[in-house]
């Protein structure tokens, strides 16, 4: 494993993974805000409200006898 340190340079290459990692989380947190479940600033939007839909009375089922 301490070879491969030969070919890069260590300070280089950690600075290389973590602005790969910050980018990706970076680009992660803007899906996920752009989304309507996981949208922590602004909270779920409120779509129209669908009027053709039929709502039938709850029944509670019997027994048989």
């Amino acid at each position: 494993m301490w070879r491969i340190w030969l070919l890069f340079d260590p300070r280089r290459a950690l600075v290389m993974l973590f602005t790969f990692l910050f980018g990706l989380a970076i680009v992660i947190h803007f899906i996920l805000l752009s989304t309507d479940r996981f949208n922590w600033l602004d909270g779920p939007r409120k779509g129209p409200v669908k009027t053709s839909e039929i709502s039938l009375p709850y029944t509670t089922p019997t027994m048989p006898s």
